[in-house]
């Protein structure tokens, strides 16, 4: 499966600004001829603008769905939309979208931990539940930035089974190396390929660190990124899987009949 992630410079308040790049972004990387183009966390208004973040979200998704789902159906290619703030019922959601080679969108996903220190969580609404979808017949699942800190979200997502992770993010430069620590762990864990893509670039006062990396499921890096934008593609060999899940059979050798158990000062 032949992944291409557009690491991309975002600007922070200009919605209209960035769809017209994320297009031309899309158009260019398709000379690649990828199975998935992936997009990076709140691509478009930036993290964010606090004093007008209702009025420059999206609504209901519609403006993604209208417009990238048609660039997905006209180039026949799944894309991993990355996610946009969006106004639902009243209330703003950090949301990413996925959409097939038709241009239907087959899953969507709210963030689910929303990133306190930034004050995310006084703007946003968390999600509620996690997302599986399909991908040319390849398991996969997605989480947002802040969402790859909490193990037990990707094991939930890895357990039933999953090939591939997508962590969408705007991770800041000052804190790149626990994101490249954590995307290496969560592949490695859960024997997986983990597609990351980053956003770029400076928003406000903070500059995001790009490094945006594909990751197989023995930790080795496929392709990976610098702090400039870029389109890095990278070929993922879904035959891996089978061999590493034979050598090391840790879903196999799984105790989930001990890890909600209450643990007291005896051990027991």
């Amino acid at each position: 499966m032949k992944i291409s992630c557009l690491q991309m410079n975002v600007h922070l308040g200009c919605p209209e600004e960035n769809f017209i790049h994320a297009r031309q972004l899309i158009q260019d990387a398709m000379t690649r001829m990828p199975d998935v183009l992936v997009l990076p966390e709140t691509w478009n208004t930036g993290f964010f603008p606090k004093d007008k973040l209702a009025e420059l979200s999206d609504r209901e998704g519609a403006r993604v769905r209208r417009e990238i789902g048609m660039l997905a159906a006209e180039y026949k290619v799944n894309i991993v939309a990355g996610s946009v703030s969006n106004v639902r019922g009243g209330q703003v959601y950090n949301t990413a979208m996925v959409f097939d080679r038709s241009g239907r969108c087959i899953a969507s996903y709210d963030k689910t931990h929303l990133f306190t220190p930034m004050g995310e969580d006084g703007y946003y609404t968390p999600g509620n539940h996690l997302c599986r979808f399909m991908l040319d017949g390849v398991q996969c699942g997605i989480i947002i930035c802040y969402d790859v800190r909490f193990p037990e979200l990707t094991r939930s997502l890895a357990v039933p089974g999953l090939d591939m992770l997508f962590v969408v993010s705007q991770w800041p430069a000052q804190r790149i190396s626990h994101l490249r620590t954590l995307t290496a762990a969560r592949a490695i864990e859960n024997q997986m390929f983990v597609v990351c893509c980053n956003a770029c670039g400076t928003a406000g006062e903070t500059v995001y660190g790009g490094n945006s990396a594909i990751i197989d499921p023995w930790g080795r890096t496929i392709a990976s990124a610098g702090e400039n934008e870029t389109t890095l593609a990278g070929e993922c060999d879904l035959s891996v899987l089978t061999d590493i899940r034979n050598t090391i059979p840790v879903f196999r050798d799984r105790k989930p009949e001990l890890y909600d158990r209450e643990v007291g000062n005896n051990g027991i």
